[in-house]
């Protein structure tokens, strides 16, 4: 088989893959009123509610949903990347507004104003921490109030990631309560329940209105010194859309009040114990509640799995064509530049230990949040592999062919061109395919900021504790890791010169 391509055929290969899929990736209007949420089923109902009344008031709507935690949104809100979401009065307090003991939420309105950022009355409800047990270990320990923890050294924490740092969180919880716990972990906050079922813990923090509590038979544990504050459910939007956009502002603002603590508990339940789609369960309250008729838009699992199918592949082919064509000229320039070599080498490793959620979260800031940050983020990941093995194959081709090649008076170029590219074309190629593998698994965290992919039915049906929506997107994504990789398999009969390819003689 004639050589044909070599490497930076690969490259065109997948830009010419890309394009069919970035042209139809849905686009977001210009006159949308983008809600966003975080990822648990509480901020999702709600996200999927102020979406309904947006849309009564004759504004289109889009959803951002599941967009990580408290500072994701924040700094989507602050970046204009999303227009509303909702949020808790506790949680402005001692988080984004953290050092500044605001207490009032007179005074929280103020301080947000002055970020470009309006804050709704109170929702209803008050969805407070708490630190929650098994009610029969509880019972079994003796426990009612956290005070009760002191005398128990040995038991487990399994406290959310969020909660560890927190201001109002673990540090303060524990300085306050002067507990000695030492078996303190970080873990998802839907995992947490699991845990705690399961015995691996024994505490793990709630938020009140959780209906895992009863789906668990979980006891939330005496305040007794009133450590958590209020975390009164509150609609941030910003400042400008009350000019842009009134009437959606005006519509959403009749969420005010409308919500009950019972009531949340039991919207929470619909979802989480009864598996009743969120779009449905906000659907259902803005009907018997305020009267607004919205039509709850339910996607079929083949639709799902199309969408998804189609942004995994976007984010792959789009960051991995770039770190091809970023990757092999700068590991031809450490194959040649000793001293640049080094450099080249050592930058790209330190990027790959970089934690990869670290990394998104960078990126907001930079490029908002969805595709964007993603594509960069995997394009990042994507260096090393492709670096390291270009030049590798480079500076392991025998002198002796590089002087041949010099003798016969070919120019630098040509010789790279003719002679060292298509020598190292077999490295070159084994680092792309271990990057694209990589990169499949990875984009998965993609749907932690938007960016969709099979990382989203993960994401949901984690929170959901439905082993069926996980499947939807972690057997798609292993099947289309083992496809990239046969591809390439495949493609190394085109792209290797034929001499190359032979099996060596034993």
């Amino acid at each position: 088989m004639k050589f044909v391509g070599g490497p930076w055929g690969i490259a065109l290969a997948f830009f010419i893959a890309a394009f069919p899929a970035a042209a139809v990736l849905p686009s977001a209007s210009g006159n949308e009123v983008t809600v966003g949420s975080k990822k648990f089923t509480e901020s999702v109902i709600l996200g999927e509610i102020l979406s309904g009344l947006v849309r009564d008031s004759g504004s289109a709507a889009r959803h951002r949903r599941e967009l990580g935690g408290t500072r994701i949104l924040w700094n989507a809100l602050l970046a204009g990347e999303v227009d509303i979401y909702p949020e808790y009065t506790g949680t402005i307090g001692q988080e984004i507004l953290a050092g500044r003991s605001l207490k009032k939420e007179a005074d929280i309105r103020a301080a947000l104003k002055k970020r470009g950022v309006s804050m709704s009355r109170p929702i209803g409800f008050n969805n407070t921490y708490a630190m929650g047990m098994k009610k029969e270990v509880a019972r079994k320990l003796g426990i009612r109030s956290i005070s009760d923890l002191r005398t128990h050294p040995a038991l487990k924490f399994g406290l959310t990631n969020e909660f560890l740092n927190r201001g109002d969180g673990w540090p303060s919880l524990k300085g306050r309560y002067r507990l000695p716990q030492t078996f303190v972990r970080g873990l998802d906050h839907d995992i947490a329940y699991r845990a705690l079922d399961s015995g691996s813990v024994q505490v793990i923090d709630l938020y009140s209105t959780d209906a895992d509590i009863r789906y668990y038979d979980l006891l939330a544990l005496e305040d007794d010194l009133g450590h958590f504050p209020r975390y009164d459910a509150v609609i941030l939007y910003k400042t400008g859309l009350e000019k842009t956009a009134p009437a959606a502002v005006r519509s959403i603002l009749r969420l005010e009040g409308r919500i009950g603590e019972g009531r949340m508990i039991g919207l929470n339940a619909r979802a989480k114990i009864e598996k009743t789609p969120e779009s449905r369960v906000a659907s259902d309250f803005l009907r018997e509640s305020i009267g607004v008729r919205s039509v709850a838009e339910e996607d079929t699992r083949w639709r799902r799995f199309l969408r998804n199918t189609r942004n995994h592949l976007y984010l792959v082919l789009i960051s991995l064509g770039a770190a091809i064509l970023v990757s092999i000229p700068l590991g031809i320039v450490a194959a040649r530049r000793e001293a640049a070599g080094r450099v080249i080498l050592g930058a790209v490793g330190v990027i790959q230990t970089i934690p990869s959620l670290a990394v998104l979260v960078f990126m907001i800031p930079l490029l908002g949040i969805g595709g964007p940050p993603a594509m960069m983020a995997l394009f990042l990941y994507s260096l090393l592999p492709i670096v390291r093995n270009t030049h590798a194959g480079l500076h392991d081709i025998p002198a002796g062919l590089r002087e041949s090649a010099a003798a016969l008076g070919l120019p630098p170029l040509a010789r790279l061109r003719r002679v060292e590219l298509p020598m190292a074309s077999r490295a070159i190629l084994a680092g792309v395919k271990t990057s694209a593998v990589i990169n499949v698994g990875t984009a998965t965290l993609g749907a932690l900021i938007g960016a969709g992919g099979y990382g989203q039915p993960i994401l949901t049906g984690i929170r959901l504790d439905d082993v069926g929506l996980i499947l939807e997107g972690a057997v798609p994504a292993a099947a289309l890791a083992l496809i990239v990789q046969w591809g390439f398999d495949l493609a190394e009969r085109f792209l290797v010169p034929e001499g190359l390819r032979l099996a060596p003689r034993l």
